[in-house]
């Protein structure tokens, strides 16, 4: 308990503030500027087929987005876990993602997978004398569903990496080196060591990453809003709602189901995750 208790300012004053804010969604969404209570926004939303397009497209979001953060922050966090020469180096260049705003970062991608006269278009089409003619014609990236939300993926997954990286590598570093050691030493080789002793030691840390970057993905909105703007999420669903079609209530009937949501998935990712540490002590134990 004496461990705990210096946190228990922060988690009551960002309680109090998610219990403020969440109460005015709730109000925002059953009055819609009248005083009685009204379920017209949540009807319009349930008759919105835009509203289901967006969840579609969160949802892939999501499903697709949050392993790629976790298989790309866990690679990298192998990769500079190893002693090389240049290991500080290239450790520094998987972190300089990070110091950009995501703003510049879907900005400049906007740039170079612009529909005419794009770097990615040009690639594609052999104008540089080190890469093959793949297209004739250009290729309208953000013209395109999955091109569109491809690309803002790939976008937030790069730049979101290395909290990933230095989440799971602060558990790789956590890890005994005479264990390592020792099962080189009994002729383990890599992949033995990776799956009997890396990855079940360094678990929490992935569950951590899978944890945070669920709510990353479920709340994104950036890189949707610059690179598929015709393609909406709910984060962006909810700011065409509130800015531009002046419906505040349906915009908060949107904001509580993306919450919902959110905790959901919160919810299944620890009751999946604890299934799979058990396995792995179980399995552990028994070899």
């Amino acid at each position: 308990m004496s461990d705990i208790w210096p946190l228990i300012p922060a988690a009551i004053y960002l309680l109090f503030f998610f219990m403020l804010v969440m109460i005015a969604l709730v109000t925002l969404s059953v009055t819609e500027g009248d005083l009685f209570p009204t379920f017209e926004p949540l009807q319009a939303i349930l008759k919105n087929t835009e509203f289901y397009d967006a969840l579609i497209n969160t949802l892939i979001f999501v499903i697709i987005g949050t392993p790629l953060e976790l298989i790309a922050g866990l690679f990298a966090a192998l990769l500079v876990y190893n002693s090389f020469w240049g290991k500080t180096f290239i450790r520094s260049v998987f972190v300089i993602p990070f110091a950009f705003p995501g703003l510049v970062i879907a900005t400049l991608l906007f740039i170079l997978f612009d529909s005419q006269g794009g770097f990615a278009n040009h690639l594609l089409q052999g104008q540089y004398s080190f890469f093959p003619k793949v297209i004739d014609h250009d290729v309208a990236w953000r013209g395109n569903k999955f091109l569109a939300l491809s690309v803002s993926m790939l976008g937030k997954v790069w730049r979101d990496m290395p909290i990933s990286m230095l989440i799971i590598l602060s558990g790789l570093n956590s890890i005994e080196p005479e264990l390592i050691d020792a099962a080189k030493t009994m002729g383990a080789g890599f992949r033995a060591r990776l799956t009997k002793i890396i990855l079940p030691l360094v678990f929490p840390a992935m569950t951590t990453v899978l944890l945070l970057r669920s709510v990353e993905m479920w709340k994104e909105f950036i890189f949707p809003y610059i690179l598929a703007g015709n393609y909406p999420l709910l984060g962006t669903l909810i700011e065409k709602l509130y800015g531009f079609g002046s419906e505040p209530g349906e915009a908060a009937v949107v904001a509580l189901i993306l919450v919902g949501l959110t905790v959901l998935t919160l919810i299944l990712i620890v009751e999946i995750t604890g299934r799979i540490k058990r396995e792995l002590v179980n399995s552990g134990v028994n070899s």
